[in-house]
Formats: structure tokens, sequence, C-alpha cells
């Protein structure tokens, strides 16, 4: 019982304000991360935000809902892709906290890579070695979780005995 209640403080420290990472995807969209800024944790709540965009040639474009991407639980992206151009976006939360953020982004087409690079599967640029990247890390983070879990079992296990301490 002792365990359960010091463990709730830890459940609760989340709140106050969030950080927001916003990148361009590559393409014409948008992606914005929401963190706590106190433990930098995911924020698993819902947040409510828009994004308007300012192009390099004075065009506008929204304001357009953040909608939750399928991805990730703190992974959001806008709610209509930007047209080509060069964009400076502002991002705005409400919920579950107010914040902004403002960063340019670059929207483009993506061509397809040239058949021969294609057939060797080799890198064609940033978005592949993105992909790689995120790939890598997860695979990382999946060890380090199956290490820690492990690690746990093993610590609850007295020796020579079969029973949790």
């Amino acid at each position: 019982m002792l365990a359960l209640l010091l463990g709730a403080p830890a459940a609760s420290a989340h709140g106050g304000p969030i950080v927001l990472e916003v990148v361009g995807d590559g393409s014409h969209g948008v992606n914005v991360v929401a963190t706590w800024k106190k433990d930098r944790h995911p924020v698993r709540d819902i947040v409510i935000g828009t994004v308007v965009a300012t192009s390099t040639d004075s065009r506008s474009f929204g304001p357009l809902q953040l909608v939750s991407a399928p991805e990730g639980q703190n992974l959001y992206r806008i709610a209509q892709p930007l047209p080509t151009g060069t964009w400076r976006v502002t991002v705005t939360t409400t919920e579950p906290a107010e914040t902004q953020k403002t960063v340019n982004v670059v929207a483009r087409d993506i061509t397809a890579a040239p058949e021969s690079q294609q057939a060797t599967g080799a890198p064609t640029g940033p978005a592949d070695m993105t992909l790689t990247i995120v790939v890598a890390v997860g695979i990382a983070a999946a060890a380090v979780i199956g290490v820690a879990a492990g690690m746990h079992l093993l610590r609850g296990k007295r020796p020579g005995s079969t029973e949790p301490r």
C-alpha cells in the first residue's frame, strides 16, 4: 500500500507549461511534438491548438487546427498541407497549457529517386536518413526497455528463491 502511495506523486508530477517542437515533415506537412517543460515527458493529455503560416511572399495560410497524428500520443500535425514555399509557421496551444512556437518551414514536393538509386536501396536524401535514425532510435529504446524490465524482474527475486521480496 505504501508503495502505491509513494508512486502517486510521480504520476501527478505533470502539469504546468509545455514545450513544443515544431518541424516540417520534408514535404508539405508540419509536425508538432508536445512535452512537459518540467520533466520533458510526453504530453499525453489532448493538445488543443492552431497553426498560422505566412510565406516569404506575404501569402497567409490558416488558422488550421492541430490534429493528433497516429504515430504517437504527443505528436500532432496540421489538418491541411502547406502550399509550396517557405513559411513562417506559428503554433499556438490553449490546452493543456497556453504556449506558442514560431519556426521557418519549407514546403515542397518530394520527388521520386531515380530507379538506379531505388534498386540499390541507397539513401536518397535527408528524409531517408531521418527514417533510418528514427528506426535506429526505436530499436535502441526497445532494447533499453527490455533490459530495464529484465533487471526489474531479477531484482524482485531472492537468490535461490522463486518468490518476490
